[in-house]
């Protein structure tokens, strides 16, 4: 592709290869030590038949770029792939879609990320995860002189700070605007050493467990992570909290926005944050208003949820003015 110069919005993380796997034959065992209350539990030895597989590509960069190529953004994608089968087809995947492929770096030692996700009939997942190649991405690979794109959406990184510093130092030095959904990789490393970047971090994503990894606090706490975090970013802190919606904080007014979760039947919650943050960031970018972004997240994220796959059920274009007008939102007191 030949609109380089012009990049709306550059994707930086993880590419995978996904196989999702169904079975009413998992068992399911209460357990409140598991995020989701429960173990989905099979025998070892035996053979199990399997409801449905799907087949797809996966991984925060990939499925994000999705997003803002389909919402109308000049995209590009930077990830790390094996020099093998899976490989090509995320390549494949995201040229289909008019995605610029250019910066995407093909390992020849390491195979291409791939992830076994075991869903229960609820929608919610297991995933079994090699990292392989995603894990060796190499920010010095890059020429940065020759990327100037007016945004990054940023993902998890493996928690490599000399790769995020040398991002934040293009993001500085350039006057780019960034979106940032680390990982736990990421959040491990601490908010003392996040900070500065987070500074730098126009649009910061968290789930609510993530937010507490982050600042040392119990989930319940969510008020008072906000507080702690909100000033942080320049735009905004935005916490998603799966049934229960999302917040986001605006910290040049100070003032705290919830978005009630849109209805619909859940099938499968992998790349639901993916779709959140990206359609988030798209509406931002397009608007600047973080009540309309509110609601394109919502919305990009039930329609991956409900569907098989974390790209089949990405928007294809802005929800219209009645759809909006479904999205409930109100402002908290803080």
């Amino acid at each position: 592709m030949s609109w380089l110069g012009g990049l709306d919005v550059l994707t930086i993380g993880a590419g995978t290869r996904d196989v999702f796997i169904k079975s009413k034959h998992f068992e399911k065992k209460s357990d409140p030590k598991a995020p989701a209350g429960f173990d989905a539990c099979f025998p070892m030895g035996s053979k199990i038949p399997l409801d449905d597989i799907y087949l797809e590509t996966g991984g925060g960069a990939t499925n994000a770029a999705v997003t803002f190529r389909q919402l109308g953004f000049k995209t590009a994608c930077m990830c790390r792939v094996g020099a093998d089968s899976n490989g090509n087809a995320v390549k494949e995947a995201l040229s289909a879609r008019g995605i610029n492929t250019k910066f995407i770096q093909t390992d020849s030692k390491h195979q291409t990320s791939y992830a076994v996700i075991i869903l229960a009939g609820s929608g919610q997942r297991s995933i079994l995860v090699y990292r392989g190649a995603s894990n060796f991405l190499d920010t010095n690979e890059c020429d940065w002189n020759k990327i100037n794109p007016s945004w990054f959406y940023l993902t998890s990184l493996g928690g490599k700070l000399p790769q995020i510093k040398t991002i934040f130092s293009k993001v500085k030095s350039d006057n780019i605007k960034v979106a940032w959904n680390p990982g736990n990789s990421e959040l491990k490393l601490g908010l003392k050493k996040l900070q500065t970047h987070i500074q730098n971090t126009d649009l910061l994503f968290l789930n609510r467990e993530e937010s507490a990894l982050l600042t040392e606090k119990p989930p319940r706490h969510l008020i008072e992570i906000i507080k702690q975090l909100g000033h942080l970013p320049k735009q905004a802190l935005v916490i998603t909290d799966g049934p229960n919606g999302a917040y986001a904080y605006n910290p040049k007014d100070k003032s705290l926005l919830h978005a009630k979760a849109i209805p619909g039947k859940r099938i499968n919650t992998t790349g639901a944050g993916d779709a959140f943050g990206s359609g988030f960031t798209a509406s931002f970018i397009k608007d600047g208003d973080i009540r309309k972004a509110l609601c394109v997240g919502s919305y990009n994220s039930i329609g991956v949820i409900t569907t098989m796959g974390a790209k089949v059920g990405i928007l294809e274009s802005f929800p219209g003015s009645q759809k909006m007008k479904r999205c409930k939102i109100k402002q908290i007191k803080l």
